[in-house]
């Protein structure tokens, strides 16, 4: 400390001004640059906030002690190790409140609502439900569901089915894709009765309308596709299975492509069989008519009168007979007459068959697989690669075929390569200048931060402490040498003894006197001007310097 306070008591005025107000200086950047780097990142807790949801999230803020930024376009900033906690109590706290309300609005009514208020509330409530569901979707910010329930009619002819419409707020940057478009269609067409998917229309908010041509075979289409993978995988689990044994996994490439159908077919057909014998036909229904007819001798009979005298009845006769002589005539006519009649009616032989062809049939496949070479030693004992023997490769293609399946008719290929792979290039270990640059761009701005601090403190150091540092250097060395010059002097002029005797006289008491005086100028001028004192100092020397080297030459 002693040699600090001689150092600055050394320096003149203006550059004690100077120093204090440098060190000032310096010491408030660095506090600074240290406050700034310690400044937590910010991010974002909600963005698209209206006004009055702003001012109570604020609110909610600053009564749990936690900083907040406010920036344009409704966005609330906390620091990020906050923003979970922030986000947790304020949803406890019911904020925010923009998503709309939910069934939460039936716990609350009134006494002596009317079935209308009832009704527009329940709509609301759904409304709000579908608008919460939909925004837990990643791409979708914000949305708003707007439900149309006709009015209700007791005739099935004039009923009307209702209708929605979504508005979705895209986040930035995101896209919604068709099978999540095709999702929120079905979701809201499942949660309000009777209405049907071709009725729900669902738009951006750039007014660009994204259920156009939903209907039930667009929305099977992603599955389908998983589907087909699900099968392609399959296939080629099963060769790497059967062939992993023989070759080993690493040595083993294959691929499937599943042409697959997935077209729903129904036939109804109804076939006729030729009719059987009679004996083992099925009867279905029958007929058997039998007549009978009075005789021609018969004679009057019974009590004579008007009952009894009839007329007798009209003569029948068969439709065809068959000729006969005048005498068979007529015994006929004596005859009785009869008529028997048989109808019999058989089942048609037909067969009505319902089938239905299965959806994801396998229409054909296409097999590649392939094979590395075969690891061999060689007389020397070295390792070597080989290709395999046309045995083997037939026993190979034989297992591929057996494991997926291979039928010829539907037109499956089956393709088995027997080829050398490539072998991958051995990866460097990560050099220093490669985790530099990764922890550069992984930390870019606290290493920013850092590289500013580390520039101020030089600039500081060398542009500030070390010129002071160098004057005070100087101004130290200039008084030590005027100490020792004026030591040295005093001590080749006066010895002990005869400063003693000096002392006991007044001249020497006055020679002292003048002596200290010029010592104390001396003091002074080295003080307030130091460099010109070095100068002289320097002169001296040098001039000290020639004359003991030109007395080293004469000698």
């Amino acid at each position: 400390m002693d040699g600090v306070r001689q150092r600055l008591g050394a320096l003149s005025g203006a550059r004690r001004v100077a120093l204090m107000v440098g060190a000032a200086m310096a010491i408030a950047l660095i506090a600074g640059l240290f406050l700034w780097s310690r400044e937590p990142s910010w991010k974002i807790l909600f963005s698209n906030v209206p006004d009055k949801e702003g001012g109570a999230i604020v609110q909610s803020l600053q009564q749990m002690n936690v900083p907040y930024k406010l920036d344009a376009g409704g966005t609330i900033q906390v620091p990020s190790d906050k923003v979970y906690d922030a986000r947790l109590k304020l949803a406890a706290q019911g904020l925010p409140k923009a998503g709309g309300v939910g069934f939460e609005l039936m716990d609350n009514q009134k006494f002596g609502i009317s079935q209308f208020a009832e009704q527009v509330n329940y709509q609301r409530a759904v409304e709000g439900e579908l608008a919460r569901s939909i925004e837990t979707i990643s791409a979708v910010e914000r949305a708003r569901v707007h439900l149309a329930f006709p009015k209700q009619t007791v005739f099935l002819r004039d009923q009307q089915k209702p209708s929605a419409s979504v508005v979705l707020t895209l986040r930035r940057g995101r896209q919604i894709d068709n099978a999540q478009v095709a999702g929120i269609v079905h979701l809201v067409s499942s949660s309000v009765p009777d209405l049907p998917i071709q009725n729900v229309k669902l738009v951006d908010q750039n007014g660009n309308l994204l259920s156009r041509g939903i209907n039930e075979r667009t929305h099977l289409d992603p599955n389908q596709l998983q589907y087909v993978q699900l099968v392609e995988r399959g296939f080629v689990d099963r060769i790497e299975t059967i062939l992993s044994p023989i070759v080993g996994r690493e040595n083993l490439k294959a691929e499937v492509t599943a042409q697959l159908d997935f077209a729903e077919i129904n036939e109804t057909s109804e076939k006729f069989r030729p009719n059987g014998p009679p004996n083992i036909a099925a009867i279905r229904s029958q007929q058997t008519l039998e007549q009978q007819g009075r005789t021609g001798n018969e004679v009057a009979a019974g009590v004579p009168g008007a009952l009894s005298n009839q007329p007798p009845g009209a003569a029948t006769a068969p439709i065809t007979a068959p000729v006969a002589s005048a005498a068979s005539a007529v015994e006929s006519t004596t005859s009785a007459n009869s008529r028997k009649e048989a109808t019999t009616n058989y089942e048609l032989d037909k067969t009505i068959q319902h089938v239905k062809q299965p959806v994801g049939g396998v229409k054909r496949l296409s097999v590649a697989v392939v094979v590395n070479y075969k690891a061999t030693k060689n007389q020397d004992g070295q390792d070597v690669t080989g290709p395999l023997s046309q045995q083997e490769m037939d026993q190979i293609s034989a297992l591929v075929r057996e494991a997926v399946g291979y039928n010829q008719q539907r037109g499956d290929t089956v393709n088995v390569v027997n080829a050398a792979f490539a072998k991958p290039a051995p990866e460097a270990p990560p050099t220093v200048s490669g985790r530099a640059v990764d922890y550069v761009k992984t930390n870019t701005i606290e290493v920013a931060k850092v590289a500013l601090i580390a520039l101020v403190v030089l600039y500081l150091l060398f542009f500030v402490v070390r010129p002071l540092m160098k004057d005070m250097s100087r101004t130290r060395e200039a008084a030590r040498t005027i100490d020792l010059e004026i030591g040295h002097e005093e001590e080749e002029r006066v010895s002990p003894f005869e400063a003693a005797r000096m002392a006991e006289s007044e001249e020497d008491q006055v020679r002292m006197s003048a002596f200290a005086d010029l010592l104390q100028q001396a003091k002074e001028v080295a003080k307030n001007d130091p460099r010109m004192v070095a100068t002289i100092l320097r002169e001296w020397m040098a001039s000290g310097e020639e004359s003991g080297g030109d007395a080293n030459k004469k000698g």
